[in-house]
């Protein structure tokens, strides 16, 4: 049996790291139906392992309530909702033991993978529930989610932090009557990056193996965030040194990241704060040029300093307003970039080619879809000499053309 189901939590002290989750869900569920015109939907989000559903499951128990579980990737559309969900809220608990009911709608954002009126029918379905009503989410910020912020409690729930991890896995340990050494505890810890989730596994996998030896499947977990997370973060958070590692996470190029901060700035900062803010961009700028003008690579540090920490530490933290702000896509700009950095590249490759065929650039440029033909052929790449960006540039291409 997995370790997480085994040793799941089966009561409010049990779960650990999220003291903020626990005080809300408990004055939720105390005043539910007692104050007027109140919220009838908690709406928990975080990272995955952080206990989310978790909560949600040790509540019914606390409570002696019935939980009625849905996932909402299965209920994308109003009519789906209305046959498994409406009748959910209106029926009284099955078992005559349970006094109340809970509905907890798992990983809510999913339902806007192929939304048919889906969400609209869900926030009409908290208006009337009788039920207090869980939601779960990774992000809840994409726009589409606007209404449902406001008719829920948002509560975010934190990264668990290794410490705590491995405290748990210690005690896990102990059920088990296992032992296993303090330094892999330790890395297992730190590596489930405040995935209590994973962790337990990874301890299973290690715990059950001869060697007693970090396997190969238990990495560092690349649990990215996607860039607007990432701003919250700066824009939001306190300057530390945690804020210099925000943009490691992000699947992107830094400097597509510039132009979302750019973009941004005006959103969070003004007067001395916003003067500030663009003062740093700007020297992020100037050592990005210098890394292309002059290939100094070790530049790139001094440029993440000057994005990450501090653009962040241009905010006064006693004004700094910490509601939601919605984050807007650089969409010209980003465009403009984007095409830029192709032409480049289809520039450079040119260039490789007409100094080895003794042809002018021009021409080059002008029979760039036969050239793109050629260069197919993994020896031409490799005669010319083409950089992983050019390569990636080319089999680009190839992919638009299937």
């Amino acid at each position: 049996m997995p370790w997480t189901e085994k040793y799941r939590p089966s009561c409010f002290i049990d779960v650990k790291g999220q003291d903020l989750a626990i005080a809300s869900i408990k004055a939720f569920i105390k005043n539910f139906n007692k104050i007027p015109n109140g919220k009838k939907a908690i709406l928990f989000y975080g990272p995955p392992g952080t206990g989310k559903t978790t909560i949600a499951y040790v509540t019914a128990i606390e409570t002696s309530s019935e939980i009625f579980e849905l996932n909402a990737s299965d209920l994308r559309n109003k009519d789906s909702l209305e046959k498994i969900l409406k009748p959910a809220l209106e029926q009284r608990p099955i078992s005559q033991k349970k006094i109340s009911k809970i509905i907890l709608v798992d990983e809510v954002d999913g339902i806007s993978g192929v939304d048919r009126g889906g969400l609209a029918e869900l926030l009409a379905l908290i208006e009337k529930t009788k039920y207090p009503i869980i939601l779960t989410a990774n992000n809840i910020w994409d726009r589409k989610f606007n209404l449902l912020r406001r008719k829920c409690e948002v509560v975010k729930l934190k990264e668990i932090n290794y410490k705590t991890i491995k405290d748990i896995l210690i005690c896990t340990l102990r059920k088990e009557n296992l032992f296993v050494n303090n330094d892999l505890l330790t890395s297992i810890s730190i590596k489930a990056k405040g995935d209590i989730r994973a962790a337990l596994n990874d301890l299973q996998a290690l715990a059950h193996s001869k060697e007693k030896i970090l396997p190969e499947i238990i990495d560092e977990r690349n649990k990215e965030i996607d860039i607007f997370n990432a701003l919250r973060l700066i824009f939001k958070n306190k300057s530390d040194e945690e804020i210099l590692k925000v943009f490691d996470s992000v699947n992107m190029p830094l400097e597509e990241i510039i132009l979302w901060v750019e973009e941004n700035i005006p959103s969070e900062y003004s007067g001395k704060e916003l003067e500030r803010a663009y003062d740093y961009l700007s020297r992020a700028d100037v050592f990005k040029g210098r890394i292309y003008k002059q290939q100094y690579w070790r530049f790139l540090i001094y440029e993440n300093i000057f994005l990450s920490y501090g653009i962040s530490s241009a905010k006064n933290m006693s004004k700094t307003s910490q509601g939601f702000t919605s984050y807007k896509r650089p969409t010209r700009i980003l465009k403009i970039w984007m095409h830029n950095q192709k032409t480049l590249l289809k520039k450079s490759i040119s260039e490789k080619y007409s100094r080895y065929v003794h042809v002018g650039v021009r021409r080059a440029m002008n029979e760039f879809p036969i050239i793109k033909n050629i260069l197919k052929s993994q020896e031409a790449r490799k005669e010319l000499k083409l950089s992983p960006e050019e390569i990636g540039y080319l089999d680009g291409l190839e992919q638009t053309a299937k």
